[in-house]
C-alpha cells in the first residue's frame, strides 16, 4: 500500500510541475472538506481549474482516465462547489480537468484533458 501511496504523491507532484510549468498557479493541493479531497486547485490565467490526477505505472489494468466513473466524476463536482462556496470563488464556471500520468521509469509522462467533467 505504502508503495502506491508513494506513487500517488509523486504523480501529485510531477502534476503540479506540469501546470507550473503551463504558466498555472497553484491556489490549492490536497484541499480537503468532509465530502473528501480535490488533488489540485489552479488558475489557468482565465479562470479556475480543478485537477483530478489519476497516476499509473502502466496501462495494463485501463489507463488513468478510466478511473473517472460517473459516481467519480458527480463526487468532483460536489467538491468543486464545496471549494467554491469555502472561497467564495468569483469565476463564473469552473473547470474540471484530469491529469493522467504514466511513470516511464524515472519520471511521468503526463496527459491532460480538459473540461472533463
Amino acid at each position: 500500500m505504502q508503495t502506491h501511496i508513494g506513487l500517488g504523491r509523486r504523480g501529485e507532484t510531477a502534476a503540479a510541475a506540469y501546470l507550473v510549468r503551463l504558466g498555472w498557479t497553484i491556489l490549492a493541493r490536497n484541499w480537503r472538506c468532509p465530502e473528501g479531497e480535490l488533488d489540485i486547485v489552479a488558475h489557468d490565467g482565465a479562470g479556475t481549474v480543478v485537477c483530478e490526477v489519476k497516476t499509473r505505472r502502466s496501462d495494463r489494468y485501463g489507463t488513468p482516465f478510466e478511473a473517472i466513473s460517473t459516481d467519480k466524476a458527480a463526487r468532483l463536482r460536489r467538491l468543486t462547489c464545496a471549494w467554491a462556496a469555502t472561497h467564495r470563488a468569483r469565476d463564473a464556471e469552473i473547470r474540471i480537468d484530469v491529469l493522467g500520468l504514466l511513470t516511464d521509469g524515472d519520471g511521468f509522462v503526463v496527459e491532460h484533458h480538459r473540461a472533463v467533467c
